[in-house]
């Protein structure tokens, strides 16, 4: 993970076909101290040159960009940045589109509607690693993705799942409502060292590597019931 100081600002890139919408949030983005935009553009050969020339930290990308689709530049823009975190700009409901965004790896999901403290937030908790995805998209998305699956099939996945702690499994309930550490520690009166211990223990029995992929599967195994 990369740290940043006082003095060393996220580094952001816009890529919206909108020259409007670009410079609102130029304005916005410069407006914070830690934020620093090093590029923007709506023209997806543009916005992999200045990805691979300019390695920022987050991505700003809009899910449509003039007659191309923006989640078809996503894997091509982690692949020209190579440690750059994808933050998605959609207008949309369309579960699909969050379904893509997810798959292809994008850490985080803003609609355009949203207030702007939000979309700073999210900016910087996907560059701390974070996922940015409310509870009920991840619900809506985990839905699309087990659709069709034959249930009746035996989940292969059972062994790993049996092995949890009930300690273990509240502690996943509580991430796929976004509680942070520090919060799951306060709800379960232990400290955030014992969370960061169960959260270990979760990802080696689950084999997984994020907080991302742990509610993807917690969804997907229905340890967690999507929200309605």
């Amino acid at each position: 993970m990369v740290s940043h100081s006082p003095t060393s600002p996220i580094k952001v890139l816009l890529v919206d076909d909108h020259a409007v919408v670009r410079a609102g949030l130029v304005m916005l983005l410069q407006s914070q101290k830690h934020l620093k935009v090093i590029g923007q553009t709506g023209d997806t050969i543009e916005a992999l040159k200045i990805a691979a020339d300019a390695q920022p930290d987050v991505i700003l990308l809009d899910v449509i960009l003039g007659s191309d689709d923006g989640l078809e530049l996503l894997p091509k823009l982690r692949k020209a940045a190579h440690n750059a975190r994808i933050l998605i700009l959609t207008g949309t409901q369309n579960p699909e589109v969050y379904q893509r965004a997810v798959r292809l790896g994008a850490m985080g999901l803003v609609n355009k509607e949203t207030a702007a403290e939000v979309l700073l937030k999210a900016i910087e908790k996907i560059n701390a690693g974070e996922v940015w995805f409310d509870r009920m998209v991840m619900g809506d998305v985990l839905t699309e993705m087990t659709r069709g699956r034959d249930n009746k099939k035996a989940d292969p996945e059972a062994a790993k799942i049996t092995k949890l702690t009930e300690r273990e499994r509240e502690i996943i309930v509580l991430i796929a409502e976004g509680l942070k550490n520090k919060q799951i520690a306060e709800r379960m009166f232990i400290s955030e060292t014992t969370v960061r211990h169960h959260l270990t223990s979760v990802f080696n029995k689950l084999s997984v590597a994020d907080r991302l992929e742990l509610m993807i599967y917690a969804f997907r195994h229905k340890l967690v019931a999507p929200a309605h």
